[in-house]
């Protein structure tokens, strides 16, 4: 005890760093000082209009309509979390795909929620062909499928919009794990008839860690609406969530639900607004152009990609580690030169690297100077 009371508390000054791993991403500086904006209360009448400024820009990201789309106070964990509590109730059928770590936690939400759990599963860096999906639904229905978009322990990119499609012609509903792909590619919620969608504020969208975006369309919110039991989660439960949030045509008068991170959403505010100030279409370009830049790079190093070309994700690139390279002692290379890069997941753990191209990161003069320091790191 008294040796902990003589140890002086450490002061933040953290080092910088390039965070070329799966995230977060570095945000660009109008996002970070935002943050450090005066503080005001939460239910304050200016933070009600940032707040419904940022389901404004956030319904433009996520290309939808849908009323009910928020930041969730959390990360995207608990975006992911929100949407299976509240679509799922105790003995419902649900389809989950598993094409690696986050589809397997998936599993985990929805069996947590009392779900009867049906997984449909590929081995890692494959893919669920959507011909599965309709011929386990034909099977027997269920009330939900969920997948994850592009699964960030492999680097895949799952098929949605035929999914979402075959869904719907079997009666259930189809929700969405973009938590890597938003921002970072093309994602359309209207357009390819999802349901519900969840993500993160860290990655594509180059916010600080902290919030979890969801929407939820018209048929999600009936499955709300027509619950026959209460959900078991009270800050989670988006009947109360929306009277803080406000619902579709609601006054302005807000009812306490949490204290939101006001400052959190400041910066998300900032990060939604250069997203759409730069475009989605160009956007989604410019992570699709850095992933070739990467590619072509780690080729001249005599690198190679883990996930098949056919299915490989432009923000999230896994490298196979070549045969007697440390993989620890490179990636601390990198990160004494200031560059942060992550290893493999589950079955991929020493065999792999991930290197996230996200946000303000999809950009060639960081690009380069990671493959720089890489070969630096394998000679």
């Amino acid at each position: 005890m008294s040796e902990q009371r003589s140890q002086s508390p450490m002061i933040i000054d953290p080092p910088e760093r390039l965070l070329m791993g799966p995230g977060p991403s570095n945000p660009d500086p109008v996002v970070l000082k935002a943050m450090a904006s005066n503080m005001v209360g939460h239910l304050d009448p200016y933070f009600l209009d940032v707040m419904d400024d940022t389901m404004r820009m956030l319904r433009a990201v996520f290309r939808t309509e849908n009323h009910h789309t928020i930041p969730m106070s959390g990360t995207g964990t608990s975006g992911l979390e929100t949407i299976m509590l509240n679509l799922i109730e105790p003995g419902d059928d649900v389809v989950v795909a598993v094409i690696g770590y986050f589809g397997q936690r998936l599993v985990e939400m929805a069996t947590r929620a009392g779900a009867n759990v049906r997984v449909l599963e590929s081995s890692f860096g494959e893919i669920v062909e959507p011909a599965r999906f309709a011929a386990e639904l034909e099977r027997k229905p269920a009330k939900l499928v969920a997948l994850v978009h592009a699964e960030t322990s492999t680097g895949a990119e799952q098929p949605v919009a035929e999914v979402a499609q075959i869904a719907r012609d079997a009666g259930a509903l189809i929700a969405v794990d973009c938590v890597t792909s938003l921002g970072g590619m093309p994602f359309e919620v209207d357009a390819w008839g999802i349901d519900a969608a969840g993500s993160c504020s860290q990655k594509c969208l180059g916010a600080p860690p902290g919030l979890g975006p969801v929407t939820f369309g018209p048929r999600a919110i009936e499955a709300v609406a027509n619950r026959k039991v209460q959900t078991s989660t009270w800050y989670m439960d988006l009947n109360l969530l929306f009277q803080y949030w406000g619902d579709a045509g609601g006054a302005k008068q807000r009812a306490f639900h949490h204290t939101a991170p006001v400052s959190s959403i400041y910066a998300f505010h900032e990060a939604l607004r250069l997203a759409l100030d730069e475009g989605m279409e160009s956007r989604w370009d410019r992570h699709r152009e850095a992933h070739e830049i990467f590619v072509e790079g780690l080729q001249r190093l005599g690198l190679s990609l883990f996930t098949p070309e056919s299915h490989r994700l432009p923000m999230l690139n896994v490298i196979n580690i070549p045969e007697g390279v440390d993989d620890a002692a490179v990636r601390g290379a990198l990160l004494d030169r200031g560059i942060e890069i992550s290893g493999g997941f589950g079955p991929l753990k020493g065999k792999t690297w991930r290197v996230g191209l996200m946000g303000n990161n999809a950009n060639t003069e960081r690009i380069e100077r990671l493959l720089g320091a890489l070969g630096e790191a394998l000679s």
